[in-house]
């Protein structure tokens, strides 16, 4: 079980999963103002799509079931079928003409990126090396963040012209598309949009492509191993067993320290992941375009670090202090916009820098590789997936506190700032203390 071939190439094909997770999200989020003048949605309605998108209750609802699916039935069901159900998800995005479509398309998209995380975590370390599990869950959170980066600098590239600023080169090329389908007479504002259906496009080639890679893939042999030894044994199956996930006192420390480290270190990134070229324009000063540059640029660090800092180093250094460094530094960069102050430019540019290093060694990476270590393969996914559960739901309706803590137009920026350093030293301290020792040993 240690010398398992095809680990590299197996991790590139899954990898496209976190991709099309972290794509989803950001691919939502910069079409949202679009969307909403297309559409004429309320700020009510940009609280639903977001609250049952891949950032929230569409992917926990999405991970609970895929996990239980991809321990009962295999990791390769998740993979035969899952990106069609993404792909499914994007199309009626793409051809949305009211907001209940839009709700649905971004409902199923979310379910379906929750259903793939789970599996895919676990897929990438049962088949992967004794010595290169921690650089092959690296190179899926690498992925991760090449998503967002592609989609932010896409968006820049074809995003229209707003409040006298200047569109995208590529915009022309969206008002041609858009003349084909709608015609000369269509309005500012449906053109427009095409800007995010193209992107959503984007997101739909790469998950035929992901689709035609995994489901060539081979079963996990852990979980079939799981499986034979359970039949052999007459012991329960996965919906059974994972009774003893939650009476198991080993498991139950388990979930508690994922928790400890996943819950807190989630609640900062979602709302940065949602809010934060929002924070640089409201309470910062900033322009749009301002804000999508440093958030591209912190993008591009995170993809960097994650694959330099993290996947190169995670087998060959002690973890502890790996991760003690990654978590310290995104709490020193909250730090320097509470003190120096967030309207400061060189603040902004300091903080983005900091906080994309501890993006590419971040809690995530180091969650998906110690979940995957820390519980037996026949319940493996289905343990993930109810973390990953409970982590988006809480994580919903952190969002909808955060904004009044915050204020319309940044007020309460300080009090969330602190808000954010309790969360990340939380995350630091039981991190650092409970560091499980599993560098070197099979699962």
């Amino acid at each position: 079980m240690e010398h398992k071939s095809g680990s590299l190439k197996s991790t590139i094909a899954v990898s496209l999963t976190n991709y099309l997770d972290a794509g989803a999200i950001v691919a939502g989020a910069s079409g949202l103002t679009l969307w909403q003048n297309y559409l004429g949605l309320t700020e009510g309605n940009l609280g639903w799509l977001n609250a049952i998108s891949a950032n929230c209750f569409g992917a926990a609802i999405g991970a609970i079931i895929g996990g239980f699916l991809a321990d009962k039935y295999g990791r390769k069901t998740i993979y035969t079928y899952n990106m069609l159900i993404y792909m499914l998800g994007v199309a009626i995005i793409m051809f949305t003409v009211n907001f209940p479509m839009l709700l649905l398309g971004f409902l199923i998209t979310g379910i379906s990126v929750g259903a793939g995380v789970p599996a895919s975590w676990t897929y990438i370390s049962e088949n992967s090396e004794v010595g290169n599990r921690g650089r092959n869950i690296g190179i899926s959170q690498f992925a991760w963040g090449v998503g967002p980066a592609i989609i932010l600098i896409l968006g820049m590239l074809l995003a229209p012209g707003q409040s006298g600023s200047t569109a995208g080169v590529l915009f022309g090329y969206v008002q041609q598309v858009a003349a084909l389908f709608l015609g000369a007479d269509a309005t500012m504002e449906a053109v427009n949009v095409f800007s995010s259906r193209l992107i959503f496009g984007s997101l739909f080639i790469v998950a035929f492509i992901a689709w035609n890679l995994q489901r060539k893939l081979n079963e996990s042999k852990d979980w079939e191993e799981a499986k034979l030894a359970q039949a052999n044994e007459k012991r329960p199956g996965v919906f059974a067993s994972f009774g003893s996930l939650f009476t198991n006192k080993i498991n139950v420390r388990t979930i508690i320290f994922l928790a400890g480290i996943y819950l807190t270190w989630n609640f900062v990134a979602s709302v940065m992941g949602f809010f934060q070229q929002h924070m640089y324009e409201t309470a910062g000063g900033l322009s749009n375009g301002q804000a999508n540059m440093l958030s591209a640029v912190q993008w591009l660090i995170i993809v960097a670090v994650t694959y330099f800092g993290f996947a190169m180093l995670v087998d060959k250094v002690n973890q502890r202090w790996l991760y003690f460094f990654g978590t310290g530094i995104g709490i020193v960069a909250w730090f320097i916009l509470v003190f120096v102050g967030v309207k400061n430019l060189t603040a902004l540019w300091t903080f983005t820098i900091l906080w994309g290093i501890q993006g590419g060694m971040s809690v995530q990476a180091f969650y998906a590789l110690w979940s995957s270590e820390l519980f037996p393969a026949r319940y493996r996914a289905a343990a993930q997936g109810v973390m990953f559960f409970i982590v988006r739901s809480a994580s919903a309706l952190w969002g909808f506190a955060f904004v009044h803590i915050y204020g319309a137009h940044g007020e309460g920026f300080n009090l969330a700032a602190y808000l954010m350093i309790g969360l990340l030293f939380i995350a630091l301290v039981v991190g650092m203390i409970w560091t499980p020792k599993t560098r070197g040993k099979t699962l």
